[in-house]
Order: C-alpha cells, then sequence, then structure tokens
C-alpha cells in the first residue's frame, strides 16, 4: 500500500528527513575483548611493596627426611649437623606504562557511553596494563638489567621454571643460580607432542614430590579443550524433572589426580605449547611503584595523562610449581 499523498514525511516535500530526526544512539560502550587475568589475579592478591629495582628473597628447603634414632645421653654436640644454607632467588622490575592524550573539545562534548573521555580512557589504559602483566608472566623472556638504550624488564614464569618439567626432544630448562636471567629453550616444531595426561601426570607428581602442593593447571584454549577429554575428570551431572531439555556440561573445571584436585583454568594470553601447574600461594607480584595516575604539563588544547606501574613477578619457590612444554595446537579426537 502506498504511503497516502501530501503525507508530511518530516521536511514537507515528500522526502525522507535526516536533518530533525534525533538518533537513536546505545549508550553502552562494549569492549569485545574482555579482562580476563588469571595469573596477574592470582600473583596479586599476595602482592607486596619492595624498595628496589632487584627484589632479592631467601629460598630455603627441608633436609632429606632420615631413620632419625638418638642414643639415650648421646651428646648433642658430636651428632649435631650443621644448618641447611639458604640460598637466595630474586627477580628485576619493570616499568609497564600506558598514555593518554585527549583533545579539549573531545572532553567537552556530549559522547556516546561515557561523560568523560579522558576517565574512560584511563580505566581502559589501566585494564590493558594488567593484560600486559598477564603475557609478560607467561611469556619466555629472561630477567635483565636494562641499560640507557633498553628497558629493564622482568623475568617470566617459563624463565624460574628448571625442576619439575616435561618437555619435548631439544627442549631445555634455564639455568641460573639466583635471578632467571635465561630464558629456557623451545624445542623445535618439529618436536612438538600432543598433550596427554600421561604428560600431566608426570609434571604433578614431579611438583608433589618437591613438596609442593599444586591447585591449578592453566591451560591455552586448544590444551583447555584436550584436558576435558581426559580420564581424571571429575564428571558433572544435573538432575532433570520432567520434560525439559537438559544441560550437557563438555568443560574440565577439576582434575582429580592422585596427589589431590587441581583446578583447570583456561587462559587466552599464554602459548598453546605450555601447560603450567601451579601452587598459588608460591606466586606473587612486587611492586616497586604500584599503579599511578601523572598529570603531564599542558602543550596545547589537551589533557596529557601517563599511567605506569613498576612490578615485578615473584615466584618465592620454582619447585612449588612445573610446566609441560613443546605441545601442539591440535584438538585430539
Amino acid at each position: 500500500m502506498a504511503t497516502i499523498t501530501s503525507t508530511s514525511l518530516g521536511n514537507g516535500n515528500g522526502a525522507y528527513a535526516t536533518d530533525i530526526v534525533v538518533k537513536d544512539l546505545d549508550m553502552t560502550v562494549s569492549n569485545y575483548v574482555k579482562d580476563r587475568t588469571p595469573i596477574t589475579n592470582m600473583a596479586m592478591s599476595k602482592k607486596r611493596k619492595i624498595n628496589s629495582t632487584l627484589h632479592i628473597w631467601p629460598n630455603d628447603y627441608f633436609r632429606t627426611p632420615a631413620l632419625n634414632a638418638k642414643l639415650e645421653g648421646a651428646s648433642v654436640d658430636a651428632t649435631a649437623a650443621a644448618s641447611n644454607t639458604r640460598s637466595n632467588l630474586g627477580n628485576y622490575t619493570q616499568i609497564s606504562r600506558k598514555d593518554v592524550i585527549i583533545a579539549g573539545t573531545l572532553e567537552a562534548v556530549d559522547k556516546a557511553g561515557r561523560r568523560s573521555e579522558l576517565s574512560y580512557q584511563m580505566a581502559k589504559k589501566s585494564a590493558e596494563i594488567k593484560r600486559d602483566m598477564e603475557a609478560t608472566m607467561l611469556a619466555n623472556q629472561a630477567a635483565t638489567a636494562g641499560s640507557t638504550s633498553a628497558a629493564r624488564k622482568t623475568g617470566a614464569l617459563l624463565a624460574f621454571l628448571k625442576t619439575n618439567t616435561n618437555e619435548g626432544s631439544g627442549g631445555g630448562d634455564p639455568s641460573y643460580t639466583t635471578i632467571p636471567d635465561a630464558a629456557r629453550t623451545d624445542a623445535t616444531t618439529t618436536n612438538l607432542r600432543s598433550f596427554s595426561e600421561a604428560l600431566l601426570k608426570d609434571v604433578i607428581q614431579k611438583v608433589w614430590t618437591e613438596g609442593g602442593s599444586p591447585s591449578i593447571v592453566m591451560a591455552g584454549p586448544v590444551n583447555k579443550q584436550n584436558l576435558s577429554k581426559m580420564t581424571g575428570i571429575a564428571g558433572q551431572r544435573f538432575n532433570v524433572n520432567g520434560p525439559r531439555p537438559s544441560t550437557i556440561i563438555a568443560a574440565a573445571d577439576i582434575y582429580v589426580s592422585d596427589f589431590g584436585n587441581v583446578s583447570i583454568v583456561p587462559n587466552r594470553f599464554q602459548r598453546e605449547r605450555d601447560v603450567f601447574v601451579l601452587d598459588p600461594e608460591y606466586a606473587s607480584v612486587a611492586y616497586l611503584r604500584p599503579f599511578q595516575t601523572v598529570e603531564l604539563a599542558k602543550t596545547g588544547d589537551a589533557e596529557k595523562r601517563m599511567l605506569l606501574c613498576e612490578w615485578g613477578l615473584k615466584v618465592k619457590n620454582e619447585k612449588a610449581h612445573g610446566a609441560v612444554y613443546d605441545l601442539n595446537s591440535t584438538i585430539q579426537t
């Protein structure tokens, strides 16, 4: 059916008006990429303040158990054993920073989804730094003191772990004494392996034997799906009453190992070739300078801010953790 003759469509000339119609604008801003940073959240829950770019902490251990039986009245001086010689671990801090420059006009006009562009961008940059920290802690990055031409860098998790690992042919653990200043050696792509329950069980057993109590297994998206197919996964079922659709749970949240239950945590920021076995009690973030906003001098018609933090990864004892390395990115059938 045609429009009635002489009907006003907005500007009186029979055409659709676009100049006087108020737009229907959704005022909600949607960030497509989510802010989910599990290892950063885990480490930041035990954050601490430090006062140097190089943070050192003692690393002690128990002696190997012995069949401890002594004679009645035996001399203490004659049987006393020397105390353990503690070793030290350490790591450098690095500066993570984001800069924001907002034109005066943009801050003044009405905007969709936020009143202040400056406040919105500062909140967004804060989340981005957190995501940067997550990617850094899971990268194959060695600690370095830096120089006038190279940024100081904190040693990442892969640079710390050297005891409880399982790697492919050609892969090698980092070698260090105090500071994790060497990255691990990755196996070549031709020596990558399929992730299996046998590999996971081997690392969990190694961590437990060394005295650790692993409670988290962290994997990338592909190997998270492979984990869901393992036999040690705790089954989840829902009772269905009446003729209605049931819920099928295909994801693995808990793996029941011989040494306790571990939570399965997917991480979109880690390398697919690595699967970590972690004890959260032995990892934290050390801050030389916590998150802070610095207002910069105006050099024109704009507001300038600098958001930064200076931080380092603290792995209190690397024997509390483990990893399966050199895995391929294939969904197993």
